[in-house]
């Protein structure tokens, strides 16, 4: 089982900055696409952005030009550098990553608990 552990939500007002992490641990192989998902009351989980392994981005249009992701290979982490804030980035923002287990060499595909993040003043 791959386990997935965010951690950097908070309450921030509108212009200023958050950052979370998230990291996998477990048995892992490999891991292919990590990425950032979001979801508001009363709304559809959507995608914020995603990295693959090799460092290529997808980003959500809303968020182009002030969110940056980023990860530690390594350390099988992934980053949100979140700037600029606005009230309607307030969600509940989730981790994923999907890869290939170390014990079994089956695919994965793996959630976080969720994170809260609140803009507002």
């Amino acid at each position: 089982q791959v386990q997935l552990v965010e951690s950097g939500g908070g309450l921030v007002q509108p212009g200023g900055s958050l950052r979370l992490s998230c990291a996998a641990s477990g048995s892992i192989f490999s891991i292919n696409a990590m990425g950032w998902y979001r979801q508001a009351p009363g709304k559809q989980r959507e995608l914020v952005a995603a990295i693959t392994s090799g460092g290529s981005t997808n980003y959500a249009e809303s968020v182009k030009g002030r969110f940056t992701i980023s990860r530690d290979n390594a350390k099988n982490t992934v980053y949100l550098q979140m700037n600029s804030l606005k009230p309607e980035d307030t969600a509940v923002y989730y981790c994923n990553a999907d890869g290939v287990r170390g014990d079994s060499m089956d695919l994965f595909v793996s959630w976080g608990q969720g994170t809260q993040v609140t803009v507002s003043s």
